[in-house]
């Protein structure tokens, strides 16, 4: 399938890096120092903000305190702890900086993190502390989209979490799905493909042609 969009927006675990061991080890570690180990059991971790999930599990007065050491188990957890999906550098290298995003629900100093650990450099990063609702909200991605000047209907997103596909189908753009983290009969998208290996892009004057498929 071929897609032409003005800008390509990029969840980053498990769409470009994965993480997932070292999320895993750090919110399992941080749930027991809270004391809340079997709460945190039943709830949805991947693709939404840490304070969201923080939220979930504690008052509302110790979320910012939870927040920082949650943020500080991780960051120190980055050496060692990401690598990069299959396709990731191979398509990014192609994209001129202007034309895409990384749209992550991580606070950034943890997001710049992991991406300086795995040799990728955006032009526009957009964090949870840029945003005042996370994802499954629209909010972050159409934040980008006025960023980098373009219109959301116009947009692709890359996301392997039904939050942040959730969230891409608020804000009227187009999807396509990874199934790194998550199966394919959870995904709702306009395109699902196993990695990004199976994406190729290349600009053109109606902006960058995208093309999809296992």
């Amino acid at each position: 399938m071929k897609i032409t969009a003005d800008a390509l927006l990029f969840d980053n675990d498990g769409t470009l890096v994965s993480s997932m061991e070292s999320v895993v080890r750090c919110w399992t570690r941080w749930a027991a120092e809270y004391g809340v180990t079997e709460e945190f059991a039943r709830v949805e971790l991947h693709g939404r903000p840490a304070a969201d999930i923080i939220g979930d599990l504690l008052p509302a007065d110790r979320v910012a305190e939870a927040r920082r050491r949650i943020d500080e188990l991780e960051v120190e957890d980055v050496p060692g702890g990401v690598r990069l999906l299959p396709g990731t550098l191979d398509l990014l290298a192609g994209l001129p900086a202007e034309r895409w995003a990384v749209v992550t629900s991580a606070g950034r100093a943890l997001a710049e993190a992991r991406l300086a650990e795995a040799g990728i450099r955006p032009g526009l990063l957009i964090t949870a502390d840029d945003i005042t609702r996370g994802k499954p909200d629209p909010e972050p991605f159409l934040l980008a989209a006025g960023k980098l000047g373009a219109d959301p209907a116009r947009c692709v997103v890359f996301e392997d979490a039904p939050a942040g596909l959730a969230a891409a189908r608020a804000a009227g753009m187009r999807t396509v799905a990874l199934t790194t983290t998550t199966s394919r009969a959870e995904l709702e998208a306009d395109i699902v493909v196993e990695d990004l290996s199976a994406v190729s892009a290349r600009v053109v004057d109606g902006g960058v042609e995208i093309v999809a498929g296992e």
